[in-house]
């Protein structure tokens, strides 16, 4: 049972999409936190040092080193989302960036819990794009995971969790529930029980939002915003800072 955890990535760690009464972002990591407090039976510790918007390099550089320095029993790295988005991408590159994040990890002596991000491309324009990128990202990472000390949780593969139910307005983030399975993946692939009480699929299902095709609103309010941002260089990450920075106690009583 690990009993430090710290996470790095992009905002599908940080947990946007999944917000709370206050405003706050909750998501995976901090639910995989508490899945951990849970079952252990000493205090659990967790940082979480996502930042929305960053791209893989500053994620296997900055975090990762900011995030060595915690010296966790378990790290979490995902990243590669907003790379693969942009217009040209390698790839290879962002597969390699990954390799030796997780291989620096591992020598660290720290577990490495790997995973992907879900699926947006039914949602999304330019869907076809992300999917074939997607896979091929998968696929290279897969190929060069240690057997040792490294748990991969391939989301990105989970059909359920394209169903738009599982997704937040913008059609890019995952929402409370997809966030709370995307949980409950990791969990199972640690060996974690997943918290009954969450009822992740139940409460889902019942949601009367199907397949929908994207409004004229939907253009204006998120793909038009995105591509300015991306043609004047600017991040909706830019000027923020980890949630969570230092190693803090968690509540196994959190409430979904």
């Amino acid at each position: 049972m690990y009993t430090s955890y710290v996470a790095i990535g992009d905002s599908f760690t940080e947990g946007v999409g999944d917000v709370l009464p206050d405003g706050r972002v909750r998501g995976w990591a901090d639910l995989v936190a508490a899945g951990l407090a849970a079952a252990a039976d000493e205090p659990v510790l967790y940082a979480n040092l996502a930042i929305r918007g960053r791209k893989l390099a500053p994620i296997v550089g900055e975090q990762l080193d900011a995030a060595l320095t915690l010296h966790p029993q378990l790290l979490s790295i995902n990243g590669g989302g907003n790379d693969i988005m942009r217009p040209k991408v390698s790839i290879d590159d962002v597969a390699a960036q990954t390799s030796v994040a997780v291989s620096k990890a591992v020598d660290a002596g720290i577990h490495v819990l790997l995973l992907s991000g879900a699926n947006p491309s039914d949602n999304l324009p330019g869907g076809r794009t992300m999917q074939r990128r997607g896979d091929e990202l998968a696929d290279r990472v897969r190929a060069t995971i240690p057997e040792h000390g490294v748990t991969f949780v391939d989301n990105f593969a989970d059909a359920g969790l394209r169903d738009l139910r599982y997704w937040s307005v913008d059609r890019l983030h995952l929402n409370a529930f997809g966030h709370a399975r995307v949980a409950s993946n990791v969990l199972t692939a640690l060996g974690v029980p997943v918290p009954v009480a969450w009822q992740v699929d139940e409460v889902a299902a019942q949601s009367p939002l199907g397949r929908r095709a994207p409004s004229p609103a939907y253009y204006r309010e998120y793909v038009l915003p995105w591509i300015g941002r991306r043609l004047t260089g600017r991040s909706s990450g830019d000027g923020r800072v980890a949630k969570l920075a230092e190693l803090t106690p968690v509540d196994p009583q959190i409430v979904f």
